[in-house]
Formats: C-alpha cells, sequence, structure tokens
C-alpha cells in the first residue's frame, strides 16, 4: 500500500477511475465465466497450472462422492486481485487439497500488481483463506506458500465468507500472509513449506482467529516455515485470542516478528517466530526452532512443549535494544522432554531441568536441523520422506 492509504481499502488505490473500475469488474466477470478445465479421474479431479484452480474447488464442493483435488505441479498465481489466491468455507468442507510434486501457490502476481505500491508484487491478502464451517475432513498437503507481502483489500465478502453475521476487522482482513484460518475452522495443513511470506500487524505465515470456537483444534503438521515476517507478532504462526492448535514435526527457521511499528496502537516489541495470546493454548510437539528472531512467547499459560528443540533463535533483525530468547512463559506452561539452547523467561519456573535439557554442552544441528547426539533421537524436527 502506498504511504497513507488506510489498511482494508478495498481495490480503489489498485483502480482509481471509475472507467477502470467497470473495466476491471468485466475482466473479473469474464474470468468468473471461464469454463474451469480439469480432468475428472477415478482418484479424484487433476488441476494443472492453466487451469481456474478455484473453479474447480467450487465444483469439488457439490460433488458428494469426489472430494479430492490433486494439484500438479507449476506456479498458481492469481488472476485478479482479491482477498486471497483460494478460499475454502463452510461449502467446502471435506476437501482434500493434495499437491502433486510440491506446488507453489502465490499471492504474487507482478503483471497485475501497482509496481509504486509498498505491497508489490502482492495482490491478494492471504494465500489461502479457510473460513468458517471448516472441519478435520478438510485437509491441504504438499504445497509451497509464498508470495504475501501485506496487500490488503476487503473486495467480494460474500464470495470468501458467506455468513453476514460472522464480525470482520482489521486482523480478518490483514493478518496471516500464506493461510488465514477464521471462526469455526479446523483444517489439517500437512506437509506445506511456508516460505517468505510479510504481513502486518501479524503472521506473515499462518494466522488462527477462532475468537473463543475451540470446539476443535487446526492440525498442523510436518511443515517448514522459513523467511516469514510480521510487523508485530507471530512472524511464523499467531494464536489470537480463544484459538486452539496441534503442531507436530515442524521447523521454524529465520522468521522475524516486531519489523515495524504496526498499524495504530502497539504494545508488542519483543515477539516470538510463534505467539499464543492470551485464552488461546498450543500444543507443540517435536518442533525446530532455530535461528529466529526468538521463538515462542506464550501469553496465556494453557500450552504444552514435548520433546521440542529450541537452538539459538537469537536473529539480529526487528526492533533493536532487546534481548533474545527461546521461551517467554510470563505465566508458565508445560515443557517436557525439550532441549533448550538459549535464553528462557520463566518467573513461574515451570520449565524443570530435570523434565528437559537446558543448555547441553556441545549441541550441534545436522544439515537438516536435526540435532546430533545421543539421546536426540526423537527430539525436533524430522523431515518427512
Amino acid at each position: 500500500m502506498k504511504p497513507g492509504t488506510p489498511p482494508c481499502s478495498g481495490l480503489v488505490p489498485l483502480l482509481p477511475r471509475i472507467q477502470d473500475v467497470r473495466v476491471g469488474w468485466v475482466i473479473l466477470f469474464l474470468g468468473v465465466l471461464r469454463a474451469a478445465a480439469y480432468e475428472l479421474r477415478e482418484d479424484g479431479y487433476h488441476v494443472f497450472p492453466k487451469d481456474e484452480l478455484q473453479q474447480v474447488l467450487n465444483i469439488a464442493a457439490t460433488n458428494t462422492l469426489v472430494k479430492t483435488v490433486h494439484v500438479h505441479e507449476g506456479t498458481y498465481a492469481p488472476r485478479s486481485p482479491g482477498q486471497a489466491l483460494i478460499h475454502l468455507n463452510r461449502a467446502h468442507d471435506g476437501i482434500r487439497l493434495l499437491g502433486v510434486g510440491r506446488p507453489v501457490l502465490t499471492a504474487a502476481n507482478p503483471d497485475l500488481a501497482d509496481r509504486s505500491a509498498r505491497s508489490f508484487p502482492a495482490v491478494v491478502n492471504h494465500v489461502v483463506y479457510c473460513g468458517d464451517g471448516l472441519s478435520s475432513n478438510t485437509v491441504l498437503a504438499h504445497f509451497r506458500l509464498t508470495g504475501a507481502n501485506h496487500f490488503v483489500t476487503n473486495s467480494l465478502q460474500e464470495v470468501m465468507e458467506p455468513d453476514r453475521s460472522i464480525p470482520k476487522g482489521r486482523f480478518y482482513y490483514g493478518d496471516g500472509g500464506a493461510v488465514k484460518i477464521y471462526h469455526r475452522s479446523y483444517p489439517v495443513l500437512r506437509d506445506l513449506e511456508i516460505v517468505d511470506n510479510y504481513c502486518s500487524p501479524c503472521a506473515g505465515g499462518i494466522s488462527i482467529q477462532h475468537e473463543g470456537a475451540t470446539n476443535g483444534v487446526v492440525l498442523i503438521e510436518d511443515c517448514v516455515f522459513r523467511g516469514n515476517r510480521a510487523e508485530v507478532t507471530g512472524a511464523a504462526l499467531d494464536l489470537l485470542w480463544g484459538s486452539e492448535a496441534r503442531v507436530v514435526n515442524c521447523l521454524f527457521v529465520g522468521n522475524i516478528s516486531n519489523t515495524g511499528p504496526g498499524e495504530g496502537e502497539n504494545p508488542f516489541s519483543n515477539n516470538g517466530a510463534v505467539t499464543v495470546f492470551p485464552r488461546s493454548r498450543i500444543r507443540m510437539e517435536r518442533c525446530t526452532l532455530t535461528g529466529n528472531r526468538n521463538g515462542v512467547d506464550e501469553l496465556g499459560g494453557r500450552s504444552s512443549f514435548m520433546d521440542c528443540l529450541f537452538y539459538r533463535n537469537t536473529l539480529k533483525a526487528g526492533v533493536a535494544g532487546l534481548p533474545r530468547f527461546e521461551l517467554d512463559l510470563p505465566k508458565g506452561g508445560d515443557v517436557s522432554g525439550c532441549v533448550i539452547a538459549g535464553r528462557i523467561l520463566d518467573p513461574l519456573k515451570s520449565v524443570s531441568p530435570a523434565a528437559n535439557r537446558i543448555d547441553p554442552m556441545g549441541l550441534e544441528l545436522g544439515a537438516d536441523f536435526s540435532p546430533l547426539g545421543e539421546g536426540l533421537e526423537k527430539v525436533g524436527y524430522r523431515k518427512r520422506e
């Protein structure tokens, strides 16, 4: 966005003249009318880079028997500005969206983006939007998600999230560059590479915003979060108030929070790659965090960390003059079987040296970020073959 442009300002900054607006909507309308090319095989729908991915998802949503969509290798970019490259809401519950050969889903399209905008080359808020009404039967797996750069619009709201009774605000539009998960939404995210996304205020990677609707949890497993940035909290993963997630065998490296002032009042200056807000809970198992600007800050005291590796999260970036940390637990938490090499902020003494290995001598990581040494085989992230 250009300096001074308010967030959630719609498409007007991109299409300033009324005739341009008309042309833009005609192009969008024609794009919607274009037939969705795909192949329907015995194992599901098959989509290729020239196909209309969202249209195939909409078709699969109406099919009560076939819910699997295979997305073949290549890059899938937005064909018009909007809130997301692809969206899944209540109508899409049960879809299994599976990458074949690690396709790339990106928020960027330099041919459409305003080259003078700070958000260039992004043209959508989120790569993937997971909206209200998704159960754990909905699966997103085997993709690379990238390209978000704090583009913000509030266009096509009823298409993305048809339920008008659900409030939408600043965090709904601005957070979650790679993935935004909103309200009663509990998808499974598996084997994703979430790389080089930027958002303001929070979560260049994944933003979870359940708002207290925690009758389910988001499952994130076998994922890699690398090089994501946020102006405020949770550069890789951010659990806003009243949210819940289980994170298993994930790697977090090179993620940077607190890169800027954010928008409006900002009480945060020293957050982790992962931020857990009050009334939220994360269950983190066998994960590795290394080389980030801080590890995890957990503000609610309800979370658990099991067999995780926190190793030298001392990246010099973001707001200067503040000490780095591996874990920040102002209200405590359940920490067991973890290896922690670095500073721990734990005023309630919830991290027991007897139940964890603190600053072990000679600890090193292999090229795949797994810890080297005896007794560490079940600690931290391991890449799945």
